[in-house]
Order: structure tokens, then C-alpha cells, then sequence
């Protein structure tokens, strides 16, 4: 089909880790080997940009200070920890001109770490939303990476205090709620969660990740229409997440069949996420390329 002005985002880092055998057990998910194993990371990168993806995304995504200090980790080897995701996805490039790094800033909710990402309403403030957030967004920022990858947000509220924060540090961001058919995971309706996001001088793109493909085409409209920004998407396997175990279950290999809808419908950012590994994205971009 032929899709030259998309870029090809990387899959789930979790999966690329799993595949190569690492274990994610415990609280801090893929953010515990920055600590342990931070080669491990480095070569997930690699292979993900080998497979043909254009963009890494950092393995923050359940990585903060508060986080790693919960975990027993000093608050200066934290931030130690933080800046050393974004290094490693910039190595990873090995020189290569073209290929960006996206600092992932996930949601409250992955930072508690039972899954609440998947549903949203925390029960706390947004007074407290911002002080969880805004050191982390800062350090991420101050460590260069090209954009910020706001992600897997389940509620509207989380949203704004996410997006205000976003345009005070002014780099460049793309914003991804997590669906379940036609409402943010919180139960908003998509098009008032998108509204959040309009006029955003900070965003360069809006749209939905880690839920299942047959909901993204909706998102990616809503995303557009709402927005006017290019839709970035990336879903999950499907199946049932496992706060526990930290795991899908069941699942489909991405349908790429519907790729060319999302394309058609304004998205301008594809990849994958939990359960999507490296092989999924080569065949992504294969897709992508062809004629």
C-alpha cells in the first residue's frame, strides 16, 4: 500500500524482554533491569530497530523516584536510573540518523502496579496526580530524549493534569489513552476525553495504545476529528492482563488488515504494545512499505 509518512513505533518492550528471557517479576515490571540488567534493555532496543522500527520507547513506563524508592532503591540512584533509560535507547540507535527515542510516561496507576492503569478513578487528587508526576516528567526531559510518550492513560482527569504538565516542560509529546470501545478505560466517552487534548501547543500527535485492535479504528477517529493532530496507535495482544503475574492472556498476533483503516482515518504513529513483540513490527513495517 505504500505509507511513507508513517512512522513505525517499536512493540512491547515487556515482550522483547520476556522473549529473550528475562524475568519482570515484581513491582517495578521492565524498570527493574535498568538496575540488574541494563544490557538486557539495550538489546530489546536494538532488536526492535532491527525489525524496522523508526522510534523506542523508553522503559519508564512504570519507572519513577517514588517507585524505586518504594523498592528500596536511594532517591539519587533512582534518578540515576531514570536518565539511564533514555541513554540506553539513544545507544541503541548505534549512529544511525532517522530513529528517535520517546521517554514513556505512563500513568499514575502503573506506578501501583495492580493494574489500575486498565480502569482509572485512583481515588486521589489531582493536587497529588501532579506531584507524582511532574519530577519525573522534568528528569525524563532533562535527559534529551526527542519527545515524550504519555501512555496507556486510562481517565480524562489524569489527562489534563498530564497534558498541562507536558506543555510546561514544551517538549514535543504524543498522547495515548487506553479504551474499551468508544470510552476511555475510566468510562468517558472518547469524545470528551480527546477535547482534553485539543489545542495542546506541546502534542504532536493523540490516540490510543494497549488496548485491543478492534477498538483502535474508533480511537484513532475520535483522536483525529477531536484533535485535528495526526493519531498515533499502537494496541495490545487482546486478552486479559494479569496484575499478578504481570501477563496476557490469550490473544491475536496484530491483524494487519487493519492497519491501512487507521492509516486511512489519520494515524500517522503505528506500532505495538504488551504481548507485540519484534517480529510483529517487522511484519508491521513490511506492511507499511509495500507498494
Amino acid at each position: 500500500m505504500g505509507h511513507g509518512s508513517v512512522q513505525v513505533l517499536d512493540g512491547g518492550l515487556s515482550t522483547a524482554l520476556e522473549e529473550a528471557g528475562a524475568d519482570l517479576g515484581g513491582a517495578l515490571w521492565t524498570a527493574r533491569l535498568l538496575a540488574e540488567e541494563p544490557e538486557r534493555i539495550l538489546a530489546a532496543h536494538r532488536a526492535f530497530f532491527g525489525a524496522g522500527a523508526q522510534v523506542a520507547t523508553t522503559s519508564t513506563y512504570q519507572a519513577s523516584v517514588e517507585g524505586f524508592v518504594a523498592a528500596g532503591i536511594a532517591a539519587e540512584e533512582a534518578r540515576r536510573l531514570l536518565l539511564l533509560s533514555i541513554r540506553l535507547a539513544q545507544d541503541a540507535r548505534d549512529g544511525r540518523d532517522g530513529l528517535l527515542v520517546a521517554a514513556s510516561v505512563g500513568p499514575y496507576g502503573a506506578f501501583l502496579a495492580d493494574g489500575s492503569e486498565y480502569r482509572g478513578d485512583y481515588g486521589v487528587s489531582r493536587a497529588r496526580l501532579r506531584d507524582f508526576h511532574a519530577p519525573r516528567i522534568e528528569l525524563l526531559a532533562s535527559a534529551g530524549p526527542d519527545l515524550l510518550a504519555v501512555e496507556t492513560v486510562p481517565d480524562a482527569v489524569e489527562a489534563e493534569v498530564l497534558a498541562d504538565l507536558v506543555d510546561e516542560v514544551g517538549l514535543p509529546a504524543w498522547f495515548c489513552y487506553s479504551v474499551r470501545g468508544d470510552r476511555t478505560c475510566a468510562g468517558q466517552p472518547l469524545p470528551e476525553a480527546y477535547d482534553v487534548l485539543a489545542h495542546r501547543p506541546s502534542l504532536v500527535a493523540a490516540g490510543v495504545n494497549c488496548s485491543d485492535q478492534a477498538d483502535v479504528l474508533g480511537a484513532v477517529r475520535t483522536a483525529h476529528m477531536t484533535t485535528g493532530l495526526p493519531a498515533v496507535a499502537y494496541p495490545n495482544r487482546g486478552g486479559t492482563w494479569d496484575a499478578a503475574s504481570k501477563s496476557w492472556s490469550a490473544g491475536a498476533a496484530l491483524d494487519l488488515e487493519l492497519v491501512d483503516a487507521w492509516v486511512d482515518a489519520g494515524a500517522r504513529y503505528v506500532g505495538g504494545c504488551c504481548g507485540l513483540g519484534p517480529a510483529d513490527i517487522a511484519a508491521l513495517a513490511t506492511r507499511l512499505s509495500a507498494d
